[in-house]
């Protein structure tokens, strides 16, 4: 187990220098201002979104801006073959006793896709509670996530990692757009809104990249954790996801059309929203309206999304866009006597996305209507300043 410790953790014996690894503040920040706190730190998100690449900096950050003892800090990848039949609890006693650390000494704790494990919960429970350890563990499945509990309550803090935003494409792109370059950064929003935001992909272009990661996902974290022996209905309900991202899902329509239960319907659509494949939005209203009336789809990556059913659609890609940005404030969507508004925040801001175009008629009667702490209709890219 030794050589395996140390192939995953190079810093223990030469100097760290990761290459290649382009910083997102945005998520770095956010792992950094909980590195004092006792909490353990769940990182969530879709597949190759760039999880281990934000650990990966977390781990540089302490060990040249910190100054924490290398050997202090472990990473792991628990869906390693050869860990297989090893517990969480017998990997870290292992490695401290490996290092000569005793259980008073900090530790720093980087449990990569942590779900891998049977019974990770209670185990980093026994961590929490028995070591002096920080702990940051990821996992690419909601529903893992989502089923810690009761072990972890009040013990955690979930965050979720998204594809790259628009200026992070740019980052990543190397593109400095100068601001008297309006519509030169039109034609690159569009470019983006095409390619999606998954941190690989945008490097490489690769092809084939989205489809195997789709696959990958449809294969490993749905049909084979779920026990589903048809992976071919997931792949087919994904296409008409896909379809309709933008749109209100009508559970029903869905069964119809792929001649299965609701039933089946209801649940595959939650294993897809657990997979952040993709997400969905309730409607805003009494309780009873937020529990049963049809969810909002929308894709987690533009780049995925566009794969499947080709760029068109600029306005509803652009919606998705917009629903990204702001999806930290829980939209709900607005939806009376067949009028919609596309999100009302948590905080109360009304928000109609209309890509180059006006509010018009009664759509713009049943907006100025509704009672909002703030209303904001987004037209392009330049607005999208007014969700910060």
């Amino acid at each position: 187990m030794e050589e395996l410790f140390y192939r995953y953790n190079p810093w223990w014996e030469e100097k760290y220098a990761p290459k290649g690894l382009i910083e997102r503040l945005k998520f770095l920040n956010l792992l950094k201002e909980h590195l004092a706190s006792r909490q353990v730190i769940f990182l969530t998100g879709l597949r190759r979104v760039g999880k281990t690449t934000l650990l990966k900096l977390l781990i540089n950050y302490l060990i040249h801006e910190k100054i924490v003892n290398p050997k202090h800090i472990f990473y792991i990848s628990l869906d390693d073959y050869h860990l297989k039949k090893i517990s969480i609890l017998d990997i870290i006693d292992e490695y401290r006793k490996m290092h000569k650390i005793p259980f008073e000494e900090k530790i720093f704790l980087f449990l990569d896709e942590v779900g891998y494990k049977d019974n990770f919960e209670i185990q980093i429970k026994n961590l929490y509670d028995s070591q002096n350890a920080k702990i940051y563990a990821s996992s690419s499945s909601a529903s893992i996530i989502k089923s810690k509990k009761p072990y972890l309550t009040g013990r955690n803090i979930v965050i979720e990692a998204l594809p790259l935003d628009f200026d992070e494409y740019l980052k990543f792109k190397k593109i400095t757009i100068k601001k008297a370059d309006k519509k030169l950064k039109e034609k690159y929003f569009e470019e983006y809104l095409n390619t999606g935001g998954l941190p690989e992909y945008v490097l490489t272009m690769e092809a084939e990249y989205l489809k195997e990661l789709v696959d990958d996902i449809i294969k490993k974290d749905i049909a084979s954790f779920y026990k589903i022996k048809n992976p071919k209905i997931l792949e087919d309900f994904f296409m008409l996801l896909m379809e309709r991202a933008g749109k209100i899902a009508s559970i029903n329509k869905l069964a119809n059309i792929l001649k299965i239960s609701p039933d089946s319907a209801s649940r595959y659509l939650k294993m897809f929203a657990d997979s952040y494949l993709i997400y969905l939005v309730p409607r805003f209203g009494k309780t009873n309206d937020k529990i049963l009336a049809p969810k909002k789809i929308y894709a987690a990556d533009l780049g995925i999304r566009t794969f499947f059913t080709g760029f068109r659609d600029i306005g509803s890609l652009f919606e998705n866009y917009v629903y990204l940005k702001i999806r930290h404030l829980e939209p709900y969507y607005v939806y009376e006597n067949e009028m919609e508004i596309d999100f009302l925040t948590k905080g109360k801001s009304l928000v109609e996305v209309k890509y180059n175009q006006s509010l018009k008629g009664k759509q713009k009667e049943f907006f100025e209507q509704i009672s909002a702490k703030e209303k904001i209709v987004v037209n392009g890219i330049s607005d999208i300043d007014k969700l910060e």
